[in-house]
């Protein structure tokens, strides 16, 4: 593994950085934020789009860019910095979801229209507060025309406005032994009831409560194994992981931005040593979750599952994001409680992305596993 971007890396890097800057400033995130939006970033999704992130891990045979997962962690990481709406997470990790689990010809029939920005997608693999637990939560029996699919789904990112689900079912078709299926799902269809749920940071999450719905032999991605089903839950959480760096990475830079200009006893507080002391351990932090997720994308982004690298990622960034954010608001005294300082935007995102997939108690029973350490 580099520890260093190639040119073409650090050029995309610094790409991303200037788009998400100038195309999702933290108006447009306390617009999403809003009880009454629907979380769909439009004229971002067309900027996005028209850039080809939608399409930067996708194979150039269904009209992508064809680069890696570790490229598309660079897109997360500078999206995090922006605070960009889950939406965009949620459809592109759909995308590789289904570029590992589907069928050439399911590939070929959703990835063009998610890499145009003309599909909003999302997936629900496994259990919401444990990625680890791949258990599906629907039920699938054979039907005549198709399969027959009954179960609830909780915390489905997005589910409310996404055009697709991917989800996971256990199948029971006699005398074949149960199995795990993919399934992708059509909110519109009847046999489905999307109901959203409110949260604390106004991220949109969404119940999905299947009654028998009929999903057809085409729909349906048979047989997963538990490997790659694996590698889809920690890929999506090493992506994650990359976002935290990159929003723990923009509270940084405003907080050493504010701690130069802000005086006490007629000296920039940034003169202290307490404060520089936090600054510098706020740093330290921040660069060991860099390593650690970087580390986890890339070992993916060669194939393999990563458990190890996957735990160690999401303790160390779900630490540092929320360690950080606490320790900005120190530093910014009063200031730091003030809501119009948009400070309070990058602590709520810390919170949700610890706790989505399993907080660092939960990924560090994951290591402890993997290391047959645990009874």
């Amino acid at each position: 593994m580099r520890l260093t971007f190639t040119e073409e890396q650090q050029e995309l890097s610094t790409m991303l950085r200037h788009l998400f800057t100038d195309a999702c400033p933290p108006a447009l995130v306390r617009k999403m934020k809003e009880p009454e939006s629907d979380g769909i970033p439009a004229d971002l999704w067309k900027t996005l789009a028209k850039a080809g992130v939608f399409g930067i891990a996708v194979d150039d045979q269904y009209g992508g860019e064809g680069a890696g997962l570790f490229e598309l962690g660079l897109v997360f990481a500078e999206a995090g910095r922006a605070l960009c709406p889950t939406a965009v997470y949620d459809t592109l990790q759909f995308a590789v979801a289904l570029a590992k689990l589907g069928s050439e010809e399911q590939r070929s029939a959703y990835l063009p229209r998610l890499v145009s920005g003309d599909l909003r997608a999302t997936a629900a693999v496994g259990n919401p507060s444990d990625a680890a637990d791949l258990r599906p939560g629907l039920v699938a029996q054979r039907t005549a025309g198709g399969w027959s699919l009954s179960g609830t789904l909780m915390f489905v990112g997005n589910g409310a406005t996404a055009e697709t689900i991917l989800v996971t079912a256990r199948a029971s078709a006699f005398p074949q032994p149960e199995r795990t299926i993919g399934v992708l799902l059509d909110p519109a269809r009847d046999g489905v009831e999307v109901t959203p749920l409110a949260s604390f940071a106004g991220d949109k999450q969404a119940r999905v409560e299947l009654h028998d719905y009929p999903a057809t032999d085409a729909e349906v991605i048979d047989r997963l194994s538990t490997d790659d089903l694996a590698w889809v839950a920690n890929a999506f959480v090493a992506l994650q992981c990359m976002e935290m760096v990159g929003g723990a990475t923009a509270v940084l830079e405003r907080t050493v931005d504010y701690v130069k200009v802000r005086e006490q006893f007629k000296r920039p507080i940034a003169s202290f040593q307490a404060a520089q002391h936090h600054v510098a351990n706020m740093r330290i932090a921040i660069e060991g979750a860099r390593l650690s997720a970087a580390q986890a994308v890339w070992w993916l982004g060669q194939g393999d599952v990563a458990r190890r690298a996957t735990a160690i990622a999401k303790m160390h960034s779900s630490e540092a994001y929320k360690w950080t954010t606490l320790n900005a608001h120190q530093l910014h005294g009063g200031m730091g409680y003030v809501r119009e300082t948009d400070l309070h935007l990058w602590s709520e995102r810390a919170k949700v992305t610890e706790i989505k997939g399993g907080t660092a108690d939960v990924a560090a029973g994951w290591l402890q596993r993997e290391l047959g350490l645990a009874r």
